[in-house]
């Protein structure tokens, strides 16, 4: 599995304007209410030796409250999986189970690829 690599700096060098200062990243992340989300559940077998995954994708929102809603869906759909970098990742072919439990908590009509 590769790892996205962040680039230092936003991979700024160099800079010749003596005035320059290098902006902070410390945006606070607010996690969008279920119904402003945005979130895709999609099977997926990529780069996993042929085996089935079902991955959430497009959370907006902090590490903590993602973490949560994965462990929610992993407890619903009865398997394992983990949760990060804005995306959750269930166990198995669990499109079904997962579009079914997001409705019900209000997040909107999700598609499903």
């Amino acid at each position: 599995m590769s790892k996205k690599i962040k680039p230092i700096n936003n991979g700024l060098v160099y800079s010749t304007d003596p005035n320059f200062k290098l902006e902070e990243d410390n945006e606070i992340v607010e996690t969008l209410a279920p119904k402003a989300q945005k979130l895709r559940v999609k099977l997926e077998t990529k780069h996993r030796a042929g085996k089935a995954v079902t991955l959430v994708t497009g959370f907006i929102g902090t590490e903590a409250d993602l973490e949560t809603l994965g462990k929610l869906l992993k407890n619903y759909c009865g398997t394992g999986g983990s949760a990060k970098e804005a995306e959750i990742i269930i166990q198995g072919d669990q499109r079904d189970k997962v579009l079914k439990y997001l409705l019900e908590k209000g997040y909107t009509q999700s598609k499903r690829i």
